[in-house]
Order: C-alpha cells, then structure tokens, then sequence
C-alpha cells in the first residue's frame, strides 16, 4: 500500500496551491470468471476475498486486531445471508456489510487505537462517514455512485464527504509511525 502526491492540473494552470490526492495501491484481483461467489462455494470466496477485506478494514479502524475481527465478522454475517446475495454483485454485498458494520461499530466506540502508518493516523482524525468514504473511493476505487448506494445516500453526499475529507487531510499535520521497539 503506497501514497502518493499529485499536483492537480486546474491549480497548476490556476496558480492555486497543490491539492493531495490519496492513492493506495493493490494488487488487481482474479477475473470475474476465476472468482468464486458465496453461493456456490463459499470457503473459495471467503479465501478470495479475505486479503482485500482485510486491506480495507485496516484502513477504516487503524489496523490490528480489530480489522481482522471486523472482517472475520464481516464474512461470517455473509455466510449467514449467502443465499440472498446475488451472484453477480457478492463483492458489493460484502463490501457494504464491512462498511456498515464499520459504522455501527463506529457509532458506539472509537475504533482502532495503535497506528503504524503516517494514513492510518490521519485517518483515524477523520468522521467515520468520511473515513470511509476515502477508503471506498481511493482504497477500493469505487465510483461516487456505488459508494452512494452503499451507504444509502446520495452522489452529491458523497461528494461532499471526498472533499471535506480531503480538505481535512490536507490541514492534518503529519502523523509520525509508532515504534514497536
């Protein structure tokens, strides 16, 4: 997982001050073909989709532990519901319950204390509607509208979410990485 700065090109033409942009990097998955769905076999799935549910997790509660529980019950709420979830959207419906679950979780506790990442620690400054919706759109790469109808509200929302997000992260000083030593 890697970030990296960006200046845009209407503040270069504008003369306007650089603007971040978050960029994390992962591996492409398999094909649609080459993935299970957790109808037909869902152990497959579960080993297929288990790396990026993780991934993201860390990025909505700050990494340890509490990811891999949040993901852990993420499927297991999935397994409960797998006949339910249509073949073609699995990965949409197992998204949004990583999310929504997230947010529940969100609404009674603060989430993830320990952060290892200068992102980690800006993240976890951030409202956890915003929060995710950085991790959705720049993690994930997911478009405004599907982030939209995953958490049931609109594209304008959504939209205004990105950018009081990134207008945050930008006035966030720069986190330093916990030492472990």
């Amino acid at each position: 997982m890697t970030t990296t700065r960006a200046r845009s090109r209407r503040a270069a033409v504008a003369g306007r001050p650089e603007r971040w942009e978050l960029r994390i990097d992962v591996a492409p998955g398999p094909s649609a073909s080459q993935r299970a769905s957790p109808r037909d076999n869902f152990a497959a799935y579960a080993a297929y989709a288990w790396p990026r549910l993780v991934c993201t997790a860390r990025l909505l509660t700050g990494g340890g532990r509490a990811a891999e529980h949040l993901a852990r019950a993420t499927l297991a709420e999935t397994y409960a519901r797998r006949r339910r979830i249509p073949r073609k959207d699995a990965d949409f419906h197992v998204r949004r319950t990583l999310v929504r679950r997230y947010l529940r979780l969100a609404r009674r506790r603060s989430v993830g204390a320990g952060h290892r990442t200068p992102l980690l620690g800006m993240l976890a400054n951030l409202p956890a509607r915003q929060r995710v919706v950085l991790v959705l759109r720049y993690g994930e790469g997911l478009a405004e509208s599907e982030i939209a109808q995953m958490l049931g509200c609109s594209v304008g929302a959504v939209t205004s979410y990105t950018r009081r997000g990134l207008a945050a992260l930008a006035d966030c000083p720069r986190a330093e990485p916990v030492d472990e030593s």
